[in-house]
């Protein structure tokens, strides 16, 4: 019998890392126990996503796994994340886990970047869903009976009216033909919250749409000032 490796997975709380959770599980060669995600301990929610700490615990919950966290501020400059990074990663090679998931599609320098920090430590990084087509895989997310809603979208791509819908083949026929299937350029992230992977769904509604803006990173732009705007969607978790 073959020995499975002691896998984590970076877990982003939407739909391409639930796809590539799935797919990762069913190889049978990771034993998948963990799931890292990086937090905003300032506003206290998920990074880029948004997405409040007490539903992530639900999601993670209703998964079945034990989960780790990365606490960063509530800005933090590239020397800073890496260091908090390295530290997380010394600390779950230190437990024994050789191997992590991600569910990066297409982004050839975030993947280097992963794998350059990855070997420091010497875990093996495993993308599931790289350079596959983004249609089909969203296309597979839906046929799967995996479940999502737009939590977040990039304002300068898509409006107000993207957030809180339903990822199906009436949002994919909508989105302007400049963005990607599955958001894989930052377009909009979603949260997951039924599938194959999960024990059952997970209850929420739907908070206030909030505006956010944030300064781009200094090498996408020459103006210090430049900024990016964000709609967010509120969602708020449903207690028993």
């Amino acid at each position: 019998m073959i020995q499975k490796r002691k896998t984590y997975f970076n877990w982003s709380s939407g739909k391409d890392a639930s796809l590539a959770l799935y797919q990762l599980q069913k190889e049978g060669k990771y034993s998948i126990d963990k799931l890292l995600t990086s937090m905003n301990a300032h506003h206290n929610r998920v990074t880029m996503h948004g997405l409040r700490r007490d539903l992530l615990d639900q999601q993670i919950k209703s998964i079945g796994l034990s989960a780790n966290t990365v606490e960063l501020p509530e800005e933090t400059t590239m020397d800073e994340y890496n260091q908090i990074m390295s530290l997380s990663m010394k600390n779950l090679k230190s437990e024994g886990y050789t191997d992590c998931g991600f569910g990066d599609i297409f982004l050839e320098d975030l993947r280097t970047y992963r794998e350059e920090q990855l070997k420091l430590h010497g875990i093996r990084g495993h993308f599931p869903l790289w350079k596959k087509d983004t249609k089909e895989i969203i296309a597979e997310f839906i046929k799967l009976g995996f479940k999502a809603v737009v939590l977040c979208v990039t304002s300068d791509l898509l409006d107000e009216s993207f957030l809180g819908r339903e990822i199906d083949d009436n949002f994919i026929n909508d989105l302007p033909k400049e963005v990607d299937p599955c958001g894989e350029n930052g377009e909009f992230h979603t949260f997951c919250y039924d599938g194959p992977i999960f024990r059952e769904p997970v209850k929420f509604k739907r908070g206030e749409n909030v505006y956010k803006e944030y300064r781009k990173p200094s090498q996408e732009n020459h103006s210090k000032d430049s900024s990016m705007g964000f709609w967010f969607c509120d969602l708020l978790p449903i207690t028993k």
